[in-house]
């Protein structure tokens, strides 16, 4: 724009400076000089503006998104509620709880509780090139939260308005026509709320030249047949969607809030809840409203309107909404006791039953940089596993020194250490160590497998009573022998694809090679488990040794044993759970987008009932699109 004024005032002073027009000198001087130093004005005026601008939007984006100090007690401490209670309190502005609140906040007010920040201006976030930064960064304020399984495990878990959608590799892909059907969802309204999700912040991805080897690979060897670029779960080789646009940028569940009522929807950030409120007067505990911490400590109670609809509803993920839950009273007696946390009911199952879909990979080096990739071509196979890939790391001069996200490679990492010695100390010892690695070991990409409905299972429990710690988290990966024996077959078909022709002739790569490409992803995939001189003469052993997470855990308040099929928690009223921590197992071959849908799907629900309880027309409730 000011190229445009300076050009524009140009012409004008050389058409009126004509030899034909004498112009005193000084007049023109005079001219120039207020031109520029207006000029400057407006571009310093416009600088400061912009900046200021760029901040709130930056970081807020929507007037309703504020941090969790500006929040305002209620003058009343009664258990029924304040003068200004919510018709509904959703904590986890998450991957469920962004849609579910955008489309509550249609008709009724919407306190959301996020505990981590915005994502709107962390650019670890929002490029993809930054994948891997994210993820490493262990800092309080991180918009990953990182745990080690007591399996030895290294994951994350989001903390952050978006949830696991602001750092995950952005594959879109819905669940299964028989998932959807055991679940019992209404398959109308689950088409319709994936269509919602999937026009605002789902793209077709450009496929990169490392998932064309590896989609050609695939079929090479018999995964067929080709369905194309579909959000379908189909048998054989596909191109899902991705929350990734053409230009690497993330669009996150945080964007989905631009569907809300800013009348009706209050979103606070940096709000860590640290307990549900319940009125234990009655026959049945009732969830009345929550207690969380701001950023800077001071802690706040929210509530619930009086209303017989008005609802806490709880979707902090798989591992925050169990954990939350026993923190609220809600668990296992005895584990509960021991901690001295006041039962408010005893329901055996919450924390059980935890599962998370085990993944192997191997690493294959390049000669040259391999264009970065994360999941776009999926395997599904009918040996009960799926096959993806992803490649190259971000181009920054910082990027080999961090950890590299979805897998990575690491050569001769933690094995190294002693396993007694594999420590998170150990972790950040050799963070430092690792600047010394040859450039070229961050060149190449990785093929990886991973069990479709793993049946081991495991647990969370307390470590402690403060909210802000990682539980106790335990996967049990492999402890079924059916797990083990399909991630066998999986290695198999990678070998496969490793030796196919298409494959090869993208990667250079000898097909003599395999088994040495099998010893360098030993050390390649980063996890605290002790490591075996003959993995690769054993692919039980390799599965064992280099298991790592792709972060699709779920569990710790199933269907049926902790919610019914409304997903309302079994023995106390107005209180939900909505999201993963629900599922039996990871819908589709990556789950984000069916959690996606279940937050609009319920929210869609939830309003249909209660407008047409209200009106006593199931047809009249109004939700916007």
């Amino acid at each position: 724009m000011c190229i445009y004024r300076e050009k524009k005032v140009a012409t004008a002073i050389s058409r009126n400076c004509s030899p034909s027009v004498p112009i005193s000198m000084a007049l023109i001087g005079a001219a120039i000089f207020k031109f520029l130093f207006s000029s400057l004005l407006w571009i310093i005026t416009l600088h400061i503006s912009f900046t200021k601008g760029k901040e709130n939007y930056g970081q807020y984006r929507y007037p309703f998104i504020k941090p969790a100090s500006s929040f305002s007690p209620l003058p009343s401490s009664s258990l029924n509620g304040g003068d200004k209670p919510y018709d509904y309190i959703i904590v986890g502005g998450g991957t469920a709880g962004c849609p579910l609140a955008a489309t509550l906040s249609q008709n009724f007010s919407v306190l959301l509780l996020e505990r981590g920040g915005t994502p709107f201006a962390n650019p670890n976030v929002t490029f993809m090139r930054n994948f891997h930064i994210s993820l490493a960064d262990t800092s309080p304020s991180s918009a990953s939260q990182m745990f080690i399984s007591t399996d030895g495990v290294i994951n994350s878990r989001a903390r952050i308005l978006g949830g696991a959608t602001s750092i995950n590799a952005g594959f879109y892909t819905r669940a299964s026509s028989s998932f959807i059907r055991n679940v019992g969802w209404d398959s109308k309204l689950v088409q319709e709320s994936y269509s919602w999700i999937e026009r605002q912040i789902v793209h077709r991805p450009v496929l990169r030249p490392w998932q064309r080897a590896v989609r050609d690979g695939l079929l090479e060897i018999g995964i067929s047949p080709f369905n194309g670029f579909t959000y379908g779960h189909k048998y054989g080789t596909k191109v899902g969607g991705t929350i990734f646009d053409r230009f690497g940028r993330r669009h996150t569940a945080a964007e989905l809030l631009a569907s809300a009522n800013p009348k009706k929807i209050h979103v606070l950030v940096h709000a860590t809840v640290l307990k549900i409120v319940f009125d234990t007067t009655g026959k049945t505990p009732r969830a009345v409203g929550v207690i969380f911490k701001d950023e800077n400590g001071k802690q706040h109670v929210a509530f619930i309107s009086k209303g017989p609809r008005s609802e806490v509803i709880v979707s902090s993920g798989a591992i925050g909404s169990p954990q939350l839950l026993l923190h609220s009273g809600i668990g296992p007696k005895t584990d509960l006791e021991k901690w001295k946390i006041p039962v408010v009911l005893d329901n055996e199952f919450v924390g059980k039953d935890m599962s998370d879909n085990p993944m192997n990979s191997i690493f294959v080096p390049a000669n040259r940089p391999v264009q970065q990739s994360l999941i776009q071509t999926v395997g599904i196979t009918k040996l009960g596993v799926y096959i993806e890939a992803s490649s190259g790391f971000g181009q920054s001069s910082d990027s080999i020194h961090w950890d590299h996200g979805i897998v990575s490679a690491e050569i001769g990492q933690l094995s190294t250490i002693p396993p007694k010695q594999r420590k998170y100390e150990a972790i950040q010892s050799y963070r430092k160590r690792k600047k010394n690695l040859p450039h070229e070991a961050f060149m190449g990409g990785f093929v990886l497998e991973k069990i479709a409905n793993p049946l081991s299972k495991g647990q969370i429990s307390l470590l402690n009573t403060n909210i802000d710690d990682n539980p106790l988290i335990t996967f049990n990966y492999f402890s079924h022998p059916s797990d083990l024996q399909r991630c066998v077959d999986g290695i198999r078909v990678v070998e496969k694809i490793l030796r196919s022709k298409h494959f090869t002739n993208f990667s250079k790569c000898d097909k003599k090679t395999v088994e040495k490409l099998l010893n360098m992803s030993i050390h390649a995939n980063v996890n605290l488990i002790p490591k075996h001189i003959n993995d690769t003469k054993s692919l039980e052993q390799f599965c064992k040794d280099t298991v790592i997470t792709i972060w699709h855990y779920h569990g710790g308040c199933h269907t049926d044993k902790v919610v019914n099929r409304d997903y309302k928690v079994f023995g106390v009223e107005k209180l939900r759970v909505i999201d993963g921590s629900t599922f039996t197992d990871s819908p589709g071959t990556n789950p984000q987008a069916t959690v996606l849908m279940l937050g609009r799907y319920m929210g869609v629900k939830i309003l249909r009932e209660r407008l047409g309880r209200e009106t006593g027309d199931n047809e009249s409730a109004f939700i916007g699109d």
